[in-house]
């Protein structure tokens, strides 16, 4: 939900107003239109830094016991005091404690939309991003979301290339149909 949120963000001109990078060749994030080439603009440091983070919080999920592949619930996500992380930030699930005094339907009924709802936020970066990527391909939002020619499904690009791994990802070429 945070990356259909972020998308239509990144695309109305809504930005940070200062510079990523010193050395990086244009002034603010807002001269570059496509949320994805944003993306490619970013520094290699902040790129790492992003998905660091992301892992963090995921690997904080995994801890939840039982697990849910074992019986536990779906969705659930531990406090991070719980999970023996310091922290100054407000808990990711029910920050306010807004549903401490809901019953268990009304509890079940919110699972269920919020999982409805990032069912309908998946589909709906998927088809940002096949519109930006193939524009026309999704007729609805043809027009509407700026074009993007780098590779959306690769989150390092050349600008990368000094990752370790990069440059060999970027060499990879895809076969598609047809005896090799």
């Amino acid at each position: 939900m945070a990356a259909f949120v972020g998308f239509i963000v990144g695309s109305n001109g809504i930005h940070f107003p200062w510079n990523l990078q010193a050395d990086l060749p244009y002034a603010t994030i807002a001269e570059i239109p496509a949320p994805a080439a944003q993306w490619d603009a970013l520094p290699s440091s902040a790129k790492l830094q992003i998905l660091g983070f992301v892992g963090i919080l995921e690997l904080l999920g995994e801890r939840v016991e039982p697990h849910y592949m074992q019986g536990g619930v779906a969705g659930k996500y531990p406090k991070f005091a719980d999970a023996g992380v310091p922290h100054f930030a407000l808990d990711l699930f029910d920050p306010f404690g807004l549903s401490k005094k809901a019953s268990p339907e009304k509890k079940a009924r919110g699972l269920l939309a919020e999982i409805n709802n990032g069912r309908a936020a998946m589909l709906g970066i998927m088809a940002f991003v096949s519109e930006a990527k193939v524009p026309g391909s999704v007729p609805a939002l043809k027009g509407l979301i700026a074009p993007y020619d780098g590779e959306v499904m690769a989150p390092f690009s050349s600008v990368d290339a000094s990752l370790p791994f990069v440059s060999e990802m970027l060499n990879y070429k895809l076969h598609l149909g047809g005896p090799l």
